[in-house]
């Protein structure tokens, strides 16, 4: 008798390992503001049908924009009583909408984000054509005249032209009973053509505290000290994401290296580079790539706002190095190259700053 095959199990892009993804997760840590924003207009006599929720990676759009679809597909009437009385995008962890996103998702919410390469075991580079035309059969669909059909685009700064030409049609001609949520790191960067077509709300980055009563409620054994929860939240620059692969692997050591380095950049201690380019390519160790990546982006910003704040012409110069090391990290994403490598080459292209 042949052995049944065991399921596979696709990895979801942007999970980190031993925390819930933003499908699974019923709070939200901040942006009430923005969520009473949602609330009211899902309410109100005219409804957009496209929203952009903007900013910085890992600040809870994706958790908001899941918590905004389970609301309305729970509450398909946006003039009852429970809309009206409805104070948040509140829903109980019992509901059967709950239930069902927990498990995996809900027939009536499509979430396109780039999709698993089963034979390059790696993630797709990009959120292809292909992905966001399955709008088509998902809104083709017969439903019910009272039910939500709910598309999130998860990010939006990932498709390439043609996706992009494929989402801003179906935009021009949405279905009837449809919401879409798009989200964007950074929304200025999408097509013109998509943002007029959307109305947008953008969410601020998270302040120290939220960032540390986050990692309290999501990691609560992780942080070793107060000091080291404290450090965190301040270099996690708004974004609880940051924050917690910061918290996990050696992500404290590599901000402190890699500050310590680039504001020595012009006496390199090469040692102390390639130790620290060992750390951050170290194998199995996502959560350090991903955490040097953070720690540059936010150095280099930090940088060119003194330089231009003072005059110097310089700042022109790190905006070259962050726009080529940008693309040294795809690169080596997307063809598996040597890490160690971008890492050396940015210490190394500063130092001839």
């Amino acid at each position: 008798m042949a052995r049944r095959a065991e399921p596979v199990e696709i990895p979801e892009v942007d999970a980190l390992p031993g925390y819930p993804l933003p499908h699974e997760r019923n709070r939200l840590i901040g942006h009430a503001n923005t969520e009473q924003s949602l609330l009211e207009a899902y309410r109100s006599e005219r409804l957009h049908h496209a929203w952009i929720l903007g900013g910085p990676k890992g600040i809870g759009k994706a958790t908001l924009a899941f918590r905004f679809a389970r609301f309305v597909i729970a509450n398909p009437d946006r003039f009852g009583p429970a809309v009206a009385a409805a104070g948040n995008l509140d829903l109980p962890d019992e509901h059967p909408v709950t239930r069902q996103l927990k498990a995996g998702g809900h027939p009536n919410i499509l979430h396109l984000r780039r999709p698993w390469d089963e034979k390059s075991k790696r993630f797709k580079a990009d959120l292809p054509v292909d992905e966001v035309r399955r709008t088509v059969s998902f809104f083709g669909t017969t439903a019910s005249t009272k039910a939500w059909r709910i598309c999130i685009v998860d990010a939006a700064d990932d498709m390439n032209i043609s996706s992009a030409n494929a989402l801003l049609k179906i935009l021009e001609e949405p279905p009837e009973q449809c919401l879409f949520l798009v989200l964007s790191h950074a929304p200025g960067r999408l097509l013109p053509t998509i943002r007029s077509r959307c109305r947008r709300l953008d969410l601020e980055p998270l302040g120290a505290n939220l960032i540390s009563q986050g990692l309290k409620e999501l990691a609560p054994e992780a942080a070793s000290s107060d000091e080291d929860l404290l450090e965190i939240s301040q270099t996690a620059d708004g974004s609880l994401r940051s924050a917690i692969t910061l918290l996990s692997g050696d992500g404290l050591a590599i901000s402190r290296g890699v500050r310590q380095l680039a504001n020595s950049a012009d006496r390199l201690d090469l040692a102390a580079v390639h130790a620290l380019a060992d750390l951050v390519s170290a194998r199995g160790q996502t959560d350090n790539w991903e955490s040097f990546q953070h720690i540059l982006q936010i150095w280099l910003h930090e940088r060119m706002r003194q330089d231009l704040q003072g005059g110097v012409r310089n700042a022109y110069s790190y905006v070259e190095l962050w726009e080529k090391t940008n693309q040294a990290i795809r690169d080596a994403e997307a063809l598996n190259l040597d890490r160690k490598q971008v890492v050396l080459d940015f210490f190394f292209a500063l130092r001839a700053l």
